[in-house]
């Protein structure tokens, strides 16, 4: 646990949609907890052990609480299932002071922000963000049916619902999201916010790109990615630069998990490479990139990299640490 943790418990739990659950948490000595901006997100520590990382939809203007929606996700890995079953109202909680690597872009000229089911918790701090700024914006907001969509009338009843267009799978044909009018042409000042399921994200990233969007107009983060393993997984070797002790990673193994073998204990968190946090400076070697946090560019420079879940290409990488 860090030192700069938060214990914060939990004044209301509540059912904000089929399978999704709304958690307000309070500091426990009831003063103002550490501002936020929006697209932020805080480290939840939870009974089982494990650590999973929450966007915070609430006004960034409220200093005395941060709301959570969560979930219940049937391939859960301890995360979801823990906060549905486990956490109830009264309990205690650690988190982490609040993060952002999901920032609303200050000079942008319009934004257009896009939810996939629980992708909506960043993305309702976004848009609540822009509408009291007056900043130009539009929403689309995706999920499978109405009674599955969370914050639908919270939405509804806010000063910029007209703004917010709702497309659900099981709806017409015509209410469905059409990416082109999005997409073509990119704008200069335009720019794209993603968050959702990985398969929605790669279809509107991917979509993006095709159609030319640059780096810089495009934002997104990811809540879980399955790492991919590959038949050319190889057992490679790790160089620490502070010391030049050489640690061997075998095939099944991360590197992660290697160094801790060996009494170095890199901070993760999701330990599928989407939240950042075990994020490491490359000093040489070639990286094998299987996160979904850093961008295409940041990838190709290869000097950084996050040994939670990519590998190497090359015999040996020498880390920052």
């Amino acid at each position: 646990m860090n030192v700069s943790d938060l214990q914060v418990r939990v004044a209301r739990k509540a059912t904000e949609a089929v399978d999704i659950a709304t958690f307000e948490l309070v500091n426990v000595d009831n003063r103002p907890l550490p501002a936020f901006s929006a697209g932020s997100h805080v480290d939840v520590h939870l009974p089982n052990g494990v650590t999973r990382q929450y966007s915070l939809c609430n006004d960034p203007g409220e200093s005395h609480r941060y709301q959570i929606g969560v979930l219940r996700d049937p391939a859960s890995r301890g995360g979801s299932v823990a906060m549905h079953e486990q956490v109830r109202e009264g309990d205690v909680l650690h988190i982490s002071p609040p993060k952002n690597h999901f920032p609303l872009a200050s000079k942008a000229r319009h934004h257009v922000l896009l939810a996939g089911g629980i992708g909506v918790t960043p993305i309702l701090c976004m848009a609540e963000r822009l509408a009291v700024t007056g900043a130009s914006f539009e929403m689309h907001y995706c999920t499978r049916s109405p009674e599955r969509t969370a914050f639908r009338e919270r939405i509804e009843r806010s000063s910029f619902a007209s703004q917010v267009a709702f497309h659900f799978d099981d709806g017409p044909a015509e209410d469905k999201l059409d990416i082109g009018p999005l997409l073509a042409p990119v704008r200069p000042g335009v720019h794209l916010y993603v968050c959702g399921p990985k398969g929605f994200m790669d279809w509107l990233l991917g979509a993006a790109r095709d159609a030319g969007w640059p780096a810089e107009q495009l934002h997104y983060e990811f809540f879980g990615a399955e790492v991919v393993k590959s038949d050319s997984d190889a057992g490679f070797e790790v160089k620490l630069a502070s010391s030049g002790k050489v640690i061997p990673v075998a095939k099944e193994q991360t590197i992660v998990a290697a160094l801790a073998a060996a009494g170095i204990e890199v901070p993760t968190s999701c330990e599928q490479g989407v939240c950042g946090t075990c994020l490491t400076r490359v000093l040489e070697g070639q990286p094998d990139h299987k996160d979904m946090y850093l961008t295409p560019e940041e990838q190709a420079a290869n000097d950084q990299m996050t040994p939670c879940c990519s590998r190497s290409l090359s015999p040996m990488l020498v880390l920052d640490l």
